[in-house]
């Protein structure tokens, strides 16, 4: 071969050789970040190339999928009362992507996912069409149900989570005002303007209130200070006195913390200071042992730290650093003190299981098209904030709440139910209406305890008198625990 034909074949080799490495890169390293890329139309084509997989409560599919009539997309999302189950399942959109169990569980809901490459090779061998699997959530249909009509009734914002203390299994997830995710689940020409619509509600009916949102709890708070009583040693039983004065100046303070109405607080037992929400009890109490006690025994609940469900909830917050009179404050559900409904029902959960904290969690199993398990969620203990003798003490002060204190709308007869209301300020001044909280738990007769709840309101068209927790949040939470307890006979 002469001079000038080597020098092409070597030139050409060289551009084969650069082809060949390039093509390797694309598809071994960049795959990855090219399949998730937004501006990927392909991925976006091939998700929707078949019916989705079914998100599963109760054995039965919330979600559905129909042929399209769009152009590049084959088959769309569809729900079944979809504003109830929003909170979720979250939504899967042609046009806006996708949310919560949608998005986290993308791969096994089409098919793509890794896990399935034996299913999907089986299927190919056979000539069976690629069919998504299945996400088998916790839920509990009946409570679900019961929480998302109480909120819906009550009208205003708010919402709802139940647990299984003894597994953290998450039985209802409701949030209101809520939305349909299968209004915007097909292309951008004809649901954008649906999506949009909810984007620019000042309600914000796309806000996860049960994961999302973070609120004062109030005097729901004051069963975490009673724990970090009982576990510190302050006060070793629900009834003895505490040393509490009235009025009860606030530390580096001229200010009394001032209870709701002419209570019995001066020196209250545990017991009576839980059941008619003093104060200047529970304030003094937080004050007494100090911001560092305070907070680690919050953090026990799951308090400064994100929850992943596996949906992300956000931190609930006990700030670090405070002087005794915010130490005060923050111990009665005020100052800084912010909570999820989410946490305020593992702080009931953990009481009514003894001091042991369990995990939350909301997908039970992953499922392929066969319906063999993918995957499965093994409960798994979180923390234990309380000891078991200290656990049974809050729940004996807890159920005093509910037979008779301010919880009593949360009886249910032949069951033994412990609870704490709240009704938490806020706004400049504490000039907006207050958010009523309950939290609670239902014990039967065999001693085990099925359910734990809890309950936010926010409701600024109400009369401000008539907001409580008792009042308001508490025969939800009655409806949402009966609704297990009658599931389980």
């Amino acid at each position: 071969m002469n001079k000038p034909l080597r020098r092409i074949a070597i030139f050409c080799g060289l551009l084969v050789l650069a082809l060949l490495i390039r093509d390797n890169y694309l598809q071994y390293v960049e795959a990855g970040q090219l399949a998730s890329n937004k501006d990927n139309r392909r991925v976006s084509i091939e998700r929707y190339a078949n019916p989705r997989g079914d998100i599963i409560v109760d054995g039965n599919p919330i979600t559905g999928s129909v042929e399209s009539t769009g152009r590049q997309f084959k088959y769309k999302r569809t729900y079944k009362d979809g504003p109830m189950w929003a909170p979720v399942t979250g939504y899967s959109s042609q046009a806006f992507d996708g949310s919560q169990l949608e998005k986290i569980d993308d791969g096994i809901l089409t098919g793509n996912d890794d896990r399935l490459f034996f299913r999907n090779t089986l299927d190919m061998i056979t000539g069976k069409t690629k069919q998504g699997g299945n996400v088998v959530t916790t839920l509990n249909a009946a409570a679900q149900k019961a929480a998302y009509s109480g909120l819906a009734k009550q009208g205003g914002k708010g919402a709802v989570v139940a647990l299984d203390p003894s597994t953290g299994k998450i039985l209802a997830l409701a949030s209101y005002p809520s939305y349909d995710p299968s209004s915007f689940a097909g292309d951008r020409n004809s649901d954008a303007k649906a999506w949009n619509d909810l984007k620019s509600n000042k309600a914000e009916p796309m806000l996860n209130r049960a994961l999302r949102e973070t609120y004062p709890p109030g005097s729901t708070f004051k069963v975490v200070t009673a724990a970090a009583a009982l576990e510190n040693g302050l006060y070793k039983s629900a009834d003895e006195q505490t040393d509490s004065p009235l009025p009860w100046i606030m530390p580096g303070t001229t200010t009394p913390l001032k209870n709701e109405g002419n209570i019995p607080c001066k020196n209250a037992t545990l017991r009576e200071a839980l059941r008619w929400s003093c104060n200047s009890v529970f304030g003094k109490i937080g004050s007494d042992l100090g911001n560092e006690k305070m907070l680690d025994e919050a953090k026990k609940f799951g308090f400064d730290s994100e929850q992943f469900t596996p949906v992300r909830s956000n931190a609930s917050v006990f700030s670090d650093n405070m002087n005794h009179s915010q130490t005060a404050l923050s111990s009665i559900g005020q100052f800084n003190t912010a909570a999820t409904p989410l946490q305020m029902a593992m702080v009931a959960s953990a009481v009514a299981n003894d001091g042991k904290l369990m995990k939350p969690y909301m997908v039970d199993k992953l499922q392929s098209s066969n319906v063999d398990t993918v995957e499965q969620t093994e409960p798994q203990e979180m923390s234990r904030p309380l000891t078991s003798a200290n656990a049974q003490v809050l729940q004996d002060m807890m159920q005093t709440v509910v037979d008779k204190g301010t919880g009593t709308n949360a009886k249910i007869p032949g069951v033994m139910v412990g609870g704490k209301t709240g009704t938490a300020q806020h706004g400049v001044a504490n000039s907006a209406n207050p958010y009523a909280w309950f939290i609670s738990y239902a014990k039967l007769p065999d001693g085990s305890s099925p359910v734990a709840v809890a309950v936010v309101i926010e409701d600024e068209s109400a009369n401000r008198d008539d907001i409580s927790g008792g009042g308001l949040a508490a025969p939800i939470a009655k409806n949402v625990m009966q609704a297990v307890i009658q599931s389980k006979k």
